[in-house]
């Protein structure tokens, strides 16, 4: 019988979990295109971290041991390029089209966000702090793509992370359920559809769920939720940054600063954005690029889903739904008031 020294061995033992990540990161992507769940909010991030989930808890635990260091490669290097491609979505034109209001509703809302879900999760509910970031900073930014940008700031562990990821799915189809029906009894409520459109993009969790929910209304405020979203999503390299510098405050006696290393993942996010900006490329090669990104992001999660056990979820309790509850009810009561100034 053939037997595979170390050397030979770890190559191969690393693509087997390269490879397993992208089978369900592919699935992923072809079910959120299928007609029962196209426009459902149900994106491929969230399905490739269900799929994961479900597949993990029912191989046995040789299996994970099998796939550890290919599915660890997905859950860093692959996630950190993937985060940075997603500044390909953004372009400094569409903020500045969009004007200052929006800006300002975008940012107001993120930094009251996270000061109350680590004041609220930490002091009130004692969840650990990471576990309270991370619910933080998925509902402030961009659903599953903040938290995992964000868990590698923390240092979250996998069980952390679904939870996280668990709050943002829930709440934020809640909300892409209730807005359209909002709009439907109250189209003026903010204004107009452009108005309440931007109410949708700054308080809605992640950016397909944000999709849904305007396509639900009509055209202007679909446009205006987009966009609005975009903002935020543009807001996580700023965010993340400061988030950096109050961990290293924190980690040093007496509040010194320490010295933060700007993470490499965030200044390729800027340029990427600063790229698609200046240096217009092809639709067809835009798109192509985007669909890269979202394969990337989507072998993240299912990594991350794979890696996590039902059992770590159900420790949890109930804490982080009242903190994510909490949350939610937070950015449409603050998101509404600053809508209507």
């Amino acid at each position: 019988m053939l037997v595979l020294s170390s050397s030979e061995r770890s190559p191969f033992v690393l693509f087997t979990g390269i490879a397993a990540s992208f089978l369900l990161a592919g699935l992923a992507l072809w079910l959120s295109t299928t007609s029962a769940l196209h426009g459902t909010g149900f994106g491929a991030l969230t399905l490739a971290m269900l799929l994961g989930l479900l597949a993990g808890n029912l191989v046995p635990g040789r299996i994970h041991d099998a796939l550890e260091a290919g599915l660890q490669f997905c859950k860093q290097p692959v996630l950190r390029f993937g985060v940075a491609l997603y500044g390909l979505r953004l372009t400094v034109q569409q903020v500045q089209a969009l004007g200052v209001q929006a800006f300002v509703i975008d940012a107001v809302l993120i930094l009251s966000t996270i000061t109350l879900a680590i004041w609220l999760g930490t002091r009130v509910l004692r969840l650990e702090r990471e576990t309270a970031i991370l619910i933080g900073a998925g509902h402030a930014i961009c659903g599953a793509a903040a938290v995992l940008a964000s868990a590698g700031m923390v240092k979250g562990r996998n069980d952390q992370v679904a939870i996280a990821i668990a709050c943002v799915v829930l709440f934020g189809t809640l909300g892409m359920l209730l807005y359209p029906w909002l709009f439907a009894i109250a189209p003026t409520l903010f204004g107009d559809s452009h108005g309440f459109g931007v109410f949708t993009g700054a308080t809605l969790h992640e950016v397909a769920q944000v999709v849904a929910a305007g396509q639900a209304m009509d055209p202007q405020a679909a446009e205006a939720a987009i966009v609005a979203k975009l903002i935020r999503v543009l807001l996580l390299a700023p965010f993340l940054l400061g988030l950096g510098v109050w961990l290293s405050r924190r980690s040093v006696p007496g509040g010194a600063t320490a010295k933060v290393k700007v993470p490499l993942f965030v200044i390729g996010f800027v340029a990427c954005m600063l790229l698609n900006s200046w240096l217009p490329m092809p639709q067809d090669v835009q798109r192509m690029l985007i669909g890269a990104d979202d394969l990337l992001l989507a072998a993240a999660m299912g990594a991350l889903g794979f890696s996590t056990r039902l059992t770590d979820l159900r420790k949890a309790g109930l804490k982080p739904l009242l903190l994510a509850f909490a949350l939610t009810a937070q950015l449409m009561l603050l998101g509404g008031v600053l809508s209507l100034i």
